[in-house]
């Protein structure tokens, strides 16, 4: 069942990534484009999921919305493979003491939530830096897993056996980061995927991500919540869009209900 729900996950990322690449194809009006309608018109055929305030097509907001949050998660998912993923697995590598403090530190830091993290990144820096905060944010809980599963192999027998027999270090490094990256790096990607998404919208939908005319999922959540209830169809597509996308991401992780991704 875990293989037909992940392959599921992986097709609809898929569908998900050509309909970003062709979103300014498929998107009827630019992005941002004013008054392309009466204000808050209802889903019609003309304007199939209606417009908002400002009489922009919602539809098309829609996808261009979904290419942007797509673009800055999937930056953001780089980022917490780099410094949680792979640092996570190189460190227990380190000297004993190091990679003990690492792991203690990321221990600590993955107790917090992670919009916690990405909000006071951002407060630190800036709101340009959202993307990379949101990568880093999700980072300490990638570390640890890492961290964990490099730890098993370098106490396993065989690993014990290729040290007697005089294999340097480095080699077995290199051997067993190929085989994380071939059995575990597209589970860690779509587990990172869905984790700064989350995140990522959160934070725009506070204020703190993406600004017009770049508008994400997030952040158009957020701008229709004085129409929610008068023009529910501002607020429910891109909802839509953006719980789709997420639940993709889980179910490509094999993510279980209430695992945390």
């Amino acid at each position: 069942m875990h293989a037909i729900l992940r392959a599921v996950g992986f097709g609809g990322l898929g569908v998900i990534a050509v309909v970003v690449g062709l979103n300014n194809v498929l998107a009827r009006q630019p992005a941002d484009a004013l008054h392309a309608g009466d204000p808050l018109k209802p889903p019609s055929p003309h304007f199939f999921f209606g417009t908002d305030l400002f009489g922009r097509d919602v539809a098309s907001e829609v996808l261009h919305g979904l290419a942007v949050t797509v673009g800055h998660a999937t930056v953001a998912m780089l980022v917490t493979i780099a410094a949680g993923g792979i640092l996570g697995f190189v460190a227990v590598r380190f000297p004993l003491r190091v990679g003990a403090l690492l792991r203690w530190l990321a221990g600590v830091l993955g107790s917090v939530p992670p919009l916690f993290l990405a909000i006071l990144l951002i407060g630190l820096t800036s709101r340009e830096f959202a993307v990379e905060a949101a990568g880093l944010a999700a980072a300490p809980l990638a570390f640890t897993r890492a961290f964990d599963r490099s730890r098993g192999l370098t106490r396993s027998r065989h690993a014990e056996f290729a040290r007697a027999t005089g294999i340097p270090m480095p080699t077995l490094l290199r051997r067993d980061l190929i085989y994380e990256i071939r059995d575990n790096f597209l589970s860690t990607a779509a587990r990172s995927l869905a984790a700064v998404t989350i995140t990522l919208a959160t934070v725009s939908f506070f204020g703190f991500g993406a600004s017009p005319p770049r508008r994400d999922l997030g952040l158009m959540i957020a701008a229709a919540r004085e129409s929610y209830f008068d023009a529910w169809w501002t607020a429910v597509f891109p909802a839509l869009a953006l719980t789709v996308f997420v639940l993709c991401a889980r179910l490509a992780a094999s993510l279980d209900e209430g695992e945390q991704p």
